[in-house]
């Protein structure tokens, strides 16, 4: 029997990667509160916003943060991590994802352009609509990996950058 390994491409954008640092798992949480604001969404102060890069919250080995944003964006990945301690330092497994409230409008409306579709479709009879729901769904979910890929990049480069260095402030 062949038994291979096969890798599904997700619904709903996400991606994952392994980092090992050379600084020690206290010194990443350290250097990770540093820069992240403590999640309180029932208490907004812009100005307490200042000097940090994430949003999240951060416990003993593990943390969950996302970019600090001053306009609404709703592919901005939220980054779960765990850390583990090695004799050379420290391995994070971080996993990025949309947030909740993301990929449900994301799968709301690819199943909206898709029911239009079949009832443009087989209900209807007006396979020109049909083919316009399915190209503004196929467009939507396409924009959406394209922007949640690119939001990804940038939140990658601020953490990586993060544990290039030990800072001290």
């Amino acid at each position: 029997m062949d038994q291979r390994s096969y890798q599904h491409m997700p619904f709903f954008p996400t991606q994952s990667e392994i980092l090992v640092s050379s600084l020690s798992v206290i010194e990443v949480l350290s250097n990770l509160d540093k820069v992240t604001k403590d999640a309180n969404f029932l208490a907004y102060d812009r100005n307490e916003d200042k000097g940090f890069l994430f949003n999240g919250n951060i416990k003993r080995n593990t943390f969950s943060i996302s970019l600090v944003i001053y306009k609404a964006d709703s592919f901005l990945p939220l980054i779960k991590g765990k850390i583990e301690s090695t004799p050379m330092g420290s391995i994070l497994f971080l996993s990025y994802s949309l947030f909740p409230s993301s990929a449900f409008f994301l799968g709301f409306w690819t199943i909206v352009t898709l029911c239009l579709a079949l009832f443009f479709g087989f209900i209807a009879s007006q396979y020109l609509y049909a083919l316009i729901s399915i190209a503004v769904g196929i467009l939507n979910y396409s924009f959406a990996w394209t922007h949640f890929n690119r939001k990804i990049k940038s939140s990658q480069k601020i953490f990586h950058e993060l544990l290039e260095t030990n800072r001290t402030e």
